[in-house]
């Protein structure tokens, strides 16, 4: 159900990892679950949100997997800014499927494919009621799409970077797939989730989003109509900002 109420945010940035894309399947891509995305985008869309997308490839392939297994980092590097292309294409068509205008841009050139990636085109794309997603990360390697969402988040001036997670409801101070006392955390700082690791962006991504009080709203993609409750200005899952206010429970600190 659509709210009627005037959003919280006027341009967001949603950072989709390519597990979110699997559903229950090993690996590859669970059409359902994208198009299940594609509406939940849909109606945030039809409530003049302007939306922007950074997805990554972890459903086709890691960099890091083939430097592991004695690859060059950077060429698995450049392999997985490809397989992001791959994410963005199927996403742009179920989005599209859906009504909605969408422009892929890429950090590396595919122009046969996508736009290459230029920061005003983006923002006028936005503008016009575009969705945008941006494949192939920052364009380097060394650099995770974790990193991208923070710079290109920046880059366009979005509001708040909605950080989506499968199955979790936002951040924990442990691993609650292997821990069952893990403590949810519904609020805490850049420079907490630093110090203490908690698996929230990778520490370049949230130093990026530290030093420029950009907020990161960790949440749990299951629930269809989350995005929505961030969008209207709930609290869903957990919020990451620069300070905690004084007032916020041991929990929010911790």
């Amino acid at each position: 159900m659509t709210d009627d109420s005037e959003p919280k945010f006027r341009r967001i940035l949603l950072k989709l990892s390519g597990e979110a894309l699997m559903g229950d399947l090993d690996f590859g891509t669970d059409p359902a679950e994208v198009e299940r995305i594609a509406r939940q985008l849909g109606v945030i869309r039809s409530r003049g949100v302007e939306v922007a997308i950074v997805v990554g490839a972890g459903n086709i392939y890691r960099g890091i997997d083939g430097a592991a297994q004695g690859m060059d980092r950077a060429t698995g590097d450049y392999m997985g800014m490809m397989a992001t292309v791959l994410n963005a294409l199927t996403l742009q068509d179920a989005l599209e499927k859906h009504g909605q205008y969408t422009r892929v841009l890429s950090a590396i050139d595919v122009r046969e494919v996508a736009e290459p990636y230029i920061r005003r085109r983006a923002m006028r794309h936005l503008e016009k009621g575009r969705i945008v997603i941006f494949a192939a990360g920052t364009g380097n390697p060394f650099f995770t799409t974790d990193t991208a969402a923070a710079l290109r988040a920046l880059e366009i001036h979005a509001e708040a970077i909605l950080m989506a997670k499968n199955g979790v409801e936002g951040v924990y101070d442990a691993d609650p797939a292997t821990d069952p006392n893990a403590t949810f955390i519904p609020e805490l700082s850049h420079r907490d989730a630093i110090e203490r690791g908690l698996k929230v962006m990778d520490s370049t991504a949230l130093s990026l989003c530290m030093d420029n009080d950009l907020p990161i709203y960790v949440f749990n993609m299951a629930d269809e109509l989350n995005i929505d409750r961030i969008v209207s200005g709930e609290k869903v899952g957990t919020l990451v900002r620069s300070s905690v206010p004084d007032d916020a429970s041991p929990e929010e600190k911790s």
